[in-house]
Formats: structure tokens, C-alpha cells, sequence
């Protein structure tokens, strides 16, 4: 009787592991986001009302952190391909390359392995769909901004017959629908579904390959577009078009534009795009209690601009300003160049109470933008070649940035990328695996290994 109930509990063990649902993997890469966003959007979150300062989602799981710096040729400052191409293929490489290492030799990507095994495959980013980061996972190019080569591979370059992507959503008009190749009538002639709105998201299915371009280059800012929360919504249709397969699935999302805002040092767009990326976690964290074969890890390829949660050695920082933001300062910018306006039209475009001061500054930043606009235009053509056409749009949206800087009391130190080490967040299913300080070729190595595990497992 014993040996019968052992033999009983052999087979409903074998048959509860055969039933074993399929495993995925969302990597989630905040492009440009060091410690100081996620302290920010702590701060920028909190609720004034109470004693405590409460935790994010960022906070939650909270697991470690990663090194980000590339190949020794490119020193210890990593810029977006060379930091992707290490999480996303585990090798350290040069800055400017897509998926190559220093020898400009092609290297897998898990994206590529995870399609080699037949499981479904997908990128949701907020910049172009052939930016440096996705780029990283589905391509191979010397150079990053080789723009059409990279979107011509994500047609010509097959694993086993089939495109890489099940699913593709963010921006890219300008590369996919070309004079010279109309790659998005290719892909729709081979079955590709294509979409060009959020609002048609929902009429996706799971049954043929999806691509989604909803701008010309990167989408507008969160605080700019039509949803500001665009990530969360595109990964909330691309996890439900790549779920329920037989194998699986991996996912790369990208929150691309915390780079962007750190670049321009824009607090005020930086915290709007984290505050996208909280939702889009906070989804993925519902999502993973109903799927809990699910592992989601989260970490940036490096930090953007220097971020300082005050400045001129003023001991505060003040959010509360930004929070009422509701444009990009470059589109509120834009809206002061096309007509004089008033202090009152002011006060709305910035949702608060502007002081003379900060609207005389508006005024002569206006005015002296238009001023160097006429100047470059009364040049000859052979001095206007010479010289370079003046951006009154950013002109005045510097401005504008230093209102707000000045006002919350933030800092930046550079308007380029910092060799700082970054947050690892992970939830789901082997989220431990991710603890613990480490560099970031391990986090992919370490995806490498879970597909691995699961794949070979399941033959």
C-alpha cells in the first residue's frame, strides 16, 4: 500500500509539473533613471497631508543595485547602447553599439534566444521602436543611429523563418514608412497587424504579429500626449496579446524619456515619466499575482543629467510645483512663441501663480529668442551656412526649466550621462535571483540562465 501511494504521488507530481504554466519575462529598463528619480518620485508622490513620507512602488522591491560602465575603450561612463547591449546580451562593449561586442561581432540577445526556444517575443518603449535600447535586444549595427539599417533588420532578419517581434509599440514613422522602403506595407503584406493610435490597441489580436507606431520619431512627452500614462497602457495590450502562449513569452519596456528629461535637465517632464513608469509597475505587479510564473525586473542602463534633490546648498526640496505641471516645459514654450500673452494667460499655461519677476524673465526670453531668430535671418545664405539656425522653441523652454528648477530647488550637473550605480527592482517568480549588488552583464546572464532553465526543462 505504501509503495502504491508513492508511486501515486510520483505520478501527480509528474503531471502537477507537466501542467506547469509557462514561464515569462518583462524586462523593464528605465532608461537614464539613477537613485535621485526614485527618491524624487518618493517626494513627488508623497501625500503632505500625512506625518510619513510614504514608499513607492520602486521602494517595494527594491532588491539591489548594478554597475553600469561599458567596455574599458569607452572608459566608466556607459552611454544607452553599450548599457543595453550589456543587459541585454551580457557583454560589455563599446558606446554606440547595437547588440555587438568590442570586435563588432554580432552577440545574442535574450530577446533572440527567447525566440529560438519559440517563445513569443516583444518591446514597448516610448521612444522610437529602433532606438538604442530595443535596438539592443532585436539588432546588430555598428553604430546606433544607423536608424533605417536597424528598422530594415526588424524585417529582413529572421530566427527560424519568423520576424523577432510578436509585438512592437512605440514611435518610428519616420524610419518604417520611407521614399526609399515602405517597411510597414512589407510587414503587413507577410500577416503583420499595424496600428497607428492608442485607441486601437484593442483591436489587436493574438494570432498574428502586432506593430503599433504612434509618432514620427520618440512619442510626446507623458505630459504632452494624449495619455500620460502611454507606457502603462501599451504594456497592459502587449502583455495581454502575448499571454496564454504554450511557451511563454519575453518582454522588453522600456520608460525611454527619463533619459530625455535628464538630458535637458527637465524636472518637471522627469517626474511626469516616472510617474508612468510607477503605473506601468504597479500593473505588472496585479499582473504577476494572476500570472506568478511571471518574473519582471527592473533597472536603467545608467543615470541621466546628474539629478540633485536641491541646490545652492538650500537645505529643501519642493515638488508640490511640479505636480501642478500640465505641459513639457518645450510645449509651453512653443504656446508663448505664437502670440504675446498676458500674465493671466501665463499663470494658466504653468497652473500657478507666477511672480513678476518669473514672468518679466518669460518676457525677455521671448523676446530675445525672436530677436536672435531675425538676426540669423538677415545673414547671407553663405553665413547662414556657417552658422546655425537658432531653436527660439528651446531657447525660451530653458527658461522655463529654470523657473521650475528654481522654484522646486533642484540641481543638475550634467546634461549628459553619469557613471553612477542603479536601482534593481524585481517581483515574481525568481525575483531573488536579482538581490544584491551586481554588474549589469549579470542581470542577463542571469535571464540567459531562467530561459535556459525553463526551456530545457519543458522538452
Amino acid at each position: 500500500m505504501r509503495k502504491l501511494l508513492s508511486s501515486l504521488c510520483v505520478l501527480a507530481a509528474c503531471s502537477a509539473a507537466a501542467k506547469e504554466q509557462p514561464h515569462n519575462i518583462i524586462m523593464v529598463i528605465a532608461d537614464g533613471m539613477g537613485p535621485a528619480y526614485t527618491t524624487g518620485y518618493r517626494y513627488y508622490n508623497d501625500d503632505p497631508s500625512t506625518k510619513a513620507v510614504e514608499s513607492t512602488i520602486f521602494d517595494k522591491y527594491l532588491v539591489g543595485m548594478s554597475s553600469t560602465y561599458p567596455a574599458p575603450v569607452s572608459g566608466y561612463v556607459t552611454d544607452s547602447a553599450a548599457g543595453a547591449t550589456a543587459l541585454s546580451a551580457g557583454v560589455k562593449t563599446y558606446n554606440g553599439a547595437i547588440g555587438m561586442d568590442v570586435n563588432k561581432q554580432p552577440v545574442e540577445s535574450v530577446l533572440e534566444r527567447a525566440k529560438h526556444y519559440g517563445m513569443k517575443t516583444g518591446a514597448v518603449v516610448t521612444s522610437q521602436v529602433n532606438h538604442a535600447t530595443p535596438a539592443s535586444y532585436l539588432a546588430h549595427n555598428e553604430y546606433r543611429r544607423n536608424y533605417n539599417e536597424i528598422a530594415d533588420s526588424y524585417v529582413d532578419d529572421r530566427i527560424k523563418g519568423k520576424i523577432k517581434f510578436d509585438v512592437l509599440f512605440g514611435g518610428g514613422w519616420q524610419y518604417f514608412i520611407r521614399d526609399d522602403r515602405q517597411l510597414v506595407e512589407e510587414l503587413t503584406s507577410k500577416g503583420v497587424q499595424y496600428i497607428d493610435t492608442y485607441q486601437q490597441l484593442s483591436d489587436l489580436h493574438n494570432k498574428q504579429p502586432a506593430l503599433g507606431l504612434f509618432a514620427d520619431v520618440g512619442l510626446p512627452h507623458a505630459l504632452d500626449d494624449t495619455d500620460r500614462h502611454r507606457l502603462s497602457t501599451m504594456t497592459k495590450a502587449a502583455t495581454n496579446l502575448l499571454a496564454n502562449q504554450d511557451k511563454g513569452y519575453f518582454l522588453l519596456v522600456e520608460a525611454s524619456q527619463i533619459d530625455w528629461a535628464g538630458h535637458s535637465n527637465d524636472i518637471s517632464a522627469a517626474m511626469a515619466e516616472m510617474d508612468d513608469l510607477a503605473k506601468t509597475i504597479e500593473y505588472l505587479e496585479g499582473y504577476v499575482s494572476k500570472h506568478p510564473n511571471t518574473t519582471v525586473i527592473l533597472t536603467a542602463d545608467h543615470s541621466t543629467g546628474g539629478l540633485t534633490l536641491a541646490a545652492q546648498g538650500e537645505y529643501k526640496w519642493q515638488p508640490d510645483v511640479l505636480k501642478k505641471q500640465l505641459h513639457s516645459p518645450g510645449h509651453i514654450a512653443k504656446l508663448l512663441l505664437e502670440k504675446s500673452f498676458s500674465k493671466q494667460q501665463a499663470d494658466e499655461l504653468f497652473n500657478l501663480a507666477l511672480t513678476q519677476a518669473e514672468y518679466d524673465a518669460l518676457l525677455k526670453a521671448k523676446v530675445d529668442a525672436e530677436q536672435k531668430l531675425i538676426a540669423y535671418e538677415q545673414l547671407s545664405k553663405e553665413e547662414q551656412g556657417k552658422a546655425r539656425m537658432p531653436n527660439t522653441s528651446r531657447l525660451v523652454a530653458k527658461i522655463i526649466k529654470k523657473l521650475l528648477d528654481t522654484r522646486s530647488n533642484t540641481g543638475w550637473t550634467s546634461g549628459g550621462h553619469t557613471a553612477i550605480d542603479v536601482p534593481v527592482i524585481a517581483l515574481g517568480k525568481y525575483a531573488e535571483k536579482f538581490a544584491g549588488h551586481q554588474d549589469n552583464t549579470q542581470i542577463a546572464k542571469k535571464v540567459f540562465k531562467l530561459l535556459d532553465k525553463y526551456n530545457k526543462s519543458s522538452k
